[in-house]
């Protein structure tokens, strides 16, 4: 009797490629579209009236409803529940939606519109620390609208964040799946090079100068983003019903009490707290970085997005090499323990050494440190999740890190902005201001994530769950 073999789709390395790259492609322009204001603090200060304060209210609230709403837990069941192809489309819709809220918010249409006399009216908080909303009295109103958008694309954002490696997985478990996340983090970081770049050029060297044309332009990339997660849905669909009953979304079905496996877990609350401190040392910073390489060099926002943009450049080029090395050779704890040293020696370069030197070159290769240490932490992190938990929860899983995540993404946007209006009491230049304290707390985060790293290895080598070991399968 001859036995037929049956290839499924993601046994066809054009196939599984191809996939990766829409759903890498679809946060390629969700990255583009969050940091999109990133470079123009400076602008947005004297042309919206926002001050530290009220920029780092908008740069964390992203993730509010993420973490207050707990709207994350709520998109990895749905992703559980509803499979891969269902979320993805949901969250390219709602980065959309978001994005549009966005962009109305710092357009000339807003400015005299009923909407500004509602939101000078809306949320006038104190500016205390029980206020853990991110708004408060005297804040612009086209910076709580634009808040509130920015809640909504992060909703669709993370949502997708997850999806997306759920839907790596499903396609590249036993097979290169270190690699192909870190090729979807390079392609997704590449957005930031843009952004660094393009935003400026697209706010001041056409005339007028606006702040929304690029918000505008990083909308309808939103939009194509939106096409390549349905263009994904069809080859998902094919992959699944050529798993048929064995497919991973047809396995035992998810049931809210599995999420009390995850959560009884040590080693899933170390690699969690490891995520938070990575993330919340880099992508806040991200949010501040060209501001603070104005101050110190004393750069245009042009002219620092160059020195900028070897950051995710260099993370992007490197993330793949690094996951490859995982795939075939393991020492996943290790590397993580590695960027948390890069980490920390980057963030006081920034805090000590550049402000003496006021150095170009001490930037440059401070931030290509970083890229290395930003390398370092998807390739070893993310792939060693399946590992921890079962795949029937792991959607779940990968919901309540992003969850977890977006707490410190939510705060430290809003606490470096704190910190940055109390060391600098009366400046009102915005290219004036002294980073040595929030470098300072981002140096710190990496001190602790060394010491989480120390933890998790030790438990790996006690519990064997492989973290060091290779992810290729022979």
């Amino acid at each position: 009797m001859t036995e037929i073999i049956q290839k499924k789709l993601n046994d066809s390395p054009a196939a599984r490629w191809t996939a990766l790259v829409l759903l890498a492609g679809a946060m390629f322009f969700g990255y583009i579209f969050m940091d999109i204001l990133s470079p123009l603090q400076g602008l947005l200060a004297t042309s919206k009236g926002w001050t530290p304060d009220a920029y780092g209210c908008y740069a964390g609230s992203e993730t509010f409803l993420n973490v207050f709403v707990f709207f994350l837990i709520f998109a990895g069941i749905i992703l559980d529940k509803m499979g891969v192809r269902f979320t993805a489309i949901l969250s390219g819709a709602v980065m959309v939606c978001g994005g549009l809220v966005n962009w109305y918010a710092v357009s000339n249409a807003f400015e005299g519109s009923a909407v500004q006399t509602f939101m000078d009216n809306f949320m006038n908080l104190p500016l205390k620390w029980w206020n853990i909303t991110p708004f408060y009295d005297g804040m612009p109103a086209s910076a709580k609208l634009s808040a509130i958008g920015f809640m909504l694309f992060g909703c669709g954002v993370e949502m997708a964040g997850i999806t997306v490696s759920r839907g790596i997985v499903k396609w590249f478990k036993g097979k290169e799946m270190a690699l192909a996340m870190g090729v979807e983090m390079a392609i997704a970081r590449i957005g930031v090079a843009v952004v660094v770049l393009g935003s400026p050029l697209l706010a001041n060297k056409i005339q007028p100068v606006s702040v929304s044309r690029p918000v505008l332009a990083a909308v309808i990339l939103l939009c194509v983003g939106l096409i390549c997660f349905i263009t994904y849905a069809f080859m998902d669909r094919k992959l699944e019903n050529q798993m048929g009953e064995s497919g991973e979304e047809k396995d035992d079905p998810f049931k809210i009490s599995d999420l009390g496996r995850i959560f009884s877990s040590k080693v899933f609350w170390i690699v969690a707290l490891l995520c938070v401190l990575y993330y919340s040392a880099i992508f806040p910073f991200q949010k501040y970085a060209i501001n603070m390489l104005q101050c110190n060099l004393k750069y245009t926002a042009e002219q620092a997005g160059l020195v900028f943009f070897v950051f995710p450049l260099g993370a992007a080029a490197i993330t793949p090499l690094l996951g490859n090395f995982l795939d075939r050779k393991g020492k996943g704890a290790t590397m993580l323990m590695l960027g948390a040293v890069l980490m920390i020696c980057c963030h006081l370069t920034f805090a000590f050494v550049l402000p003496a030197t006021q150095s170009p070159l001490i930037a440059y290769a401070a931030i290509i440190l970083l890229g290395i240490s930003f390398s370092l932490v998807p390739a070893a992190l993310w792939p060693s999740v399946p590992k921890l938990v079962d795949g029937r929860v792991l959607g779940s899983a990968y919901a309540v890190i992003f969850w977890i995540q977006n707490i410190g993404l939510y705060l430290f946007p809003i606490i470096i902005g704190r910190v940055l209006s109390a060391t600098n009491p009366g400046v009102t230049d915005p290219l004036s201001y002294n980073y040595t304290a929030p470098m300072l707390i981002f140096a710190g985060l990496g001190g602790i994530a060394l010491v989480l790293g120390l933890c998790l290895k030790a438990i790996d080598r006690k519990h064997h769950y492989g973290l060091e070991l290779p992810n290729i399968e022979k």
